[in-house]
């Protein structure tokens, strides 16, 4: 696709960065993988993560898609996949800041004293958060949520627990969803609460294990009481304004996908001439080359994909939940199919940690899972396409 010069400079700006600060870092994050065994440790060394984020501030990436008057660069949804497409060329797991799922949140129904507190800190980057939706009985099924949140006087009293919470142990406030009416549920009695990590009565569990670089938390809250101040958009309608918070989230994973899988096409193509078996290159293998053509076909068309959900995002379209849906399902399974292509291609060296396939091959299992998995979307873009015919 033909992107804009503005995008076209952001895109440049990102791949140049990620050449040079990203991928001279992917040997050590291979191996702080393998080492750091079920400990906490980051795969990042923070003071380099502390540099990254300094130069991405210098280059102008930071806040990409922020209003300026928060701070921002203004410059939309698209600008973000593009520079994420860029960023995730690289293994290197490096988000590129600030939170931008959780700032469109809170700017849509955040108070002034609500904005004030974290949405100015958030996006100066002063402040992390993370969202607190999925439980133990909760995941794709919202009304499964068991998290309570009661009224006494002045306070609200939550209860409950939350599980596989990315990044729980490091971010400074949580958007944690709760159940404030038993009969109503999911249709209008689920609400959003800002809590900040230190709470009384809130606990961050030990981190989980997983097959990949992820290590998720649970929380637990006991008796956390927090002030009307603490509720977040309206009593009882959490969802609606979530809705495209999702959407913003599942856009970047969109990107996240095209951008490690241009790495595996590449690295396909470059083996497969470098590659001779029989007294000739891989090249020359049919089989290899519709690897190779399926895998650039599929990349192009999600592409094309991310850009349409992310360019009717900042054209103001207010419900995105069809783009959203379509480029979460396509995106994460596109990308197991082209890093399972990637791996057969090279061979056990594409099995060996000397690549980082295998990296992608095992961390790409999740994204079919999280912000909802593929089957969940397919009934939502059949319900949505089913909707829209009848008004037709």
């Amino acid at each position: 696709m033909r992107l804009s010069e503005e995008l076209e400079a952001v895109q440049q700006i990102a791949r140049d960065f990620t050449r040079r600060e990203l991928m001279p870092l992917e040997e050590a994050v291979i191996r702080r993988e393998v080492e750091r065994g079920f400990q906490q440790i980051p795969l990042i060394d923070p003071g380099k993560e502390a540099h990254l984020t300094a130069a991405v501030r210098e280059l102008g990436l930071w806040g990409l898609e922020v209003p300026e008057e928060l701070g921002g660069a203004g410059l939309g949804l698209q600008a973000k996949a593009v520079a994420v497409e860029e960023l995730n060329y690289s293994i290197t797991p490096y988000r590129l800041p600030p939170e931008s799922p959780n700032i469109s949140y809170l700017d849509a129904v955040a108070t002034d004293t609500q904005k004030a507190k974290y949405l100015d800190p958030l996006c100066r980057g002063e402040k992390t958060s993370a969202l607190a939706l999925t439980e133990p009985d909760a995941g794709a099924d919202a009304a499964g949520i068991r998290t309570t949140a009661v009224k006494d006087g002045s306070e609200w009293v939550i209860n409950g627990s939350k599980l596989w919470i990315s990044w729980a142990d490091a971010v400074d406030f949580f958007i944690v969803i709760a159940v404030t009416d038993q009969e109503k549920r999911s249709r209008g009695g689920m609400t959003a609460f800002l809590i900040d990590k230190g709470a009384p009565g809130l606990e961050v569990s030990s981190p989980i294990p997983t097959m990949g670089e992820q290590r998720p938390f649970g929380l637990f809250f006991d008796n956390v009481r927090v002030s009307d101040d603490a509720v977040l958009g309206e009593v009882g309608n959490a969802f609606p304004p979530l809705t495209n918070r999702l959407g913003v989230r599942r856009v970047e994973i969109g990107a996240r996908c095209t951008g490690q899988a241009q790495r595996m096409i590449d690295m396909m193509c470059q083996y497969s001439v470098e590659r001779h078996t029989f007294g000739a290159p891989l090249a020359d293998r049919q089989a290899i080359q519709f690897m190779i053509a399926d895998s650039a076909m599929e990349l192009h068309a999600v592409r094309l994909m991310v850009h349409d959900a992310a360019a009717a995002l900042d054209a103001g379209v207010r419900d995105i939940r069809f783009e959203a849906s379509a480029v979460k399902v396509q995106a994460t399974e596109m990308l197991s199919r082209v890093v399972d292509r990637a791996l057969q291609v090279h061979g056990a060296m594409g099995y060996s940690k000397e690549l980082p396939i295998e990296f992608v091959y095992r961390n790409s299992r999740v994204l079919r899972i999280l912000e909802g998995p593929s089957e969940i979307h397919r009934g939502q873009i059949a319900k949505l396409s089913i909707k829209q015919r009848a008004r037709q």
